[in-house]
């Protein structure tokens, strides 16, 4: 559906977007990530006909975006961080405003316009002043004039910035309802809210791309050694002698006790190692109940500092700082 190739936006001497490649497949939801100033709303402006580029091409359903500018504008939809709405207008007036200027030329107006309600939940104050909403029920309206024209493709930027938890989880509820029938490109700095509705990210840095991958890889990826939390009903020391003689495994510590004589252990291997199926089997012949074994892995929020160069913490830090607090409990 989107196709971007080697594309390069500079101002001047600064290097915006530096060489950026990627697609996006119809029917994806994809969350596009980057530190402030990365490159992302730049691209994303590109991608809507807002600005040119220097170098390189880009296409949406075939188009290309310089070539055939008109035909790519209807087929987006897109919402910036700070949607684009004339508060001394009332919702249903600003949305037929809208569908005008889109120059939209379905059957019914009308009743375009009211499914789009229906959809993102603004029938009830159609006839309300925009600036006399809510700041959730305006950014419903910001979807609302994206969604005129029954665009296949939105392109979202910060859809949920400035919302209480309520009326983020609404929102996000509400996108992945759209990403059904559509493709999605989504911005946004919360990553837990990125990481429950994309299925792929793409994290530029500095105008460069530095990942492009589902949010499970990712945080898989980001550790190196793949380590395992395991909690077994058995004497400590003849488990940890069995474990440490499964092939693979690298280490073998005891970090606690949840229960008496049940013991937790963080078990680390080999890279690319899955080790989860030997551990079972040296349970089985110990007659030594496995309880629990879940791996560790880096968080988003983890892998993003990591990818952009901040020093928070490496990826895997929030599970080693969680294993340490367990190395202490279990002293």
């Amino acid at each position: 559906m989107i196709t971007v190739t080697n594309l390069t936006k500079k101002y001047g001497k600064k290097v915006a977007v530096d060489n950026v490649s990627f697609t996006v497949n119809e029917g994806e939801i994809v969350g596009f990530l980057g530190p402030n100033g990365a490159g992302k709303t730049t691209t994303m402006n590109i991608l809507t006909g807002y600005l040119s580029m220097t170098s390189g091409t880009a296409s949406v359903d075939g188009f290309d975006i310089l070539e055939s500018p008109n035909e790519v504008k209807k087929l987006i939809g897109y919402l910036p961080e700070h949607p684009p709405l004339y508060a001394d207008m009332t919702v249903d007036a600003y949305l037929k405003f809208v569908y005008n200027l889109k120059k939209c030329k379905l059957p019914d107006r009308n009743a375009h316009i009211s499914e789009i309600c229906d959809v993102v939940k603004i029938s009830d104050v159609r006839g309300r002043i925009i600036g006399h909403l809510s700041k959730g029920y305006q950014q419903r309206v910001g979807l609302a004039q994206a969604l005129i024209g029954n665009p296949p493709v939105l392109i979202l930027d910060e859809p949920t910035v400035g919302l209480d938890p309520r009326q983020i989880i609404e929102i996000r509820d509400l996108i992945k309802d759209l990403g059904r029938q559509r493709t999605v490109i989504l911005s946004s700095h919360i990553l837990p809210e990125v990481q429950a509705i994309c299925g792929r990210i793409i994290v530029i840095n500095h105008g460069r791309l530095v990942a492009d991958d589902s949010a499970e890889n990712l945080t898989r990826n980001a550790g190196g050694k793949p380590s395992y939390s395991v909690t077994i009903d058995g004497t400590e020391g003849t488990v940890i002698a069995a474990l440490r003689g499964i092939a693979g495994v690298v280490s073998v510590k005891r970090v606690n006790e949840p229960e008496k004589g049940t013991f937790e252990y963080i078990v680390e291997a080999e890279k690319d190692t899955d080790i989860r199926k030997a551990i079972f089997s040296a349970c089985v012949a110990l007659n030594a109940p496995l309880i629990d074994i879940h791996p560790l892995s880096s968080s988003l929020e983890d892998v993003f500092i990591s990818l952009t160069g901040g020093s928070r913490r490496a990826p895997g830090g929030k599970a080693k700082r969680s294993v340490k607090k367990r190395e202490e409990a279990g002293r």
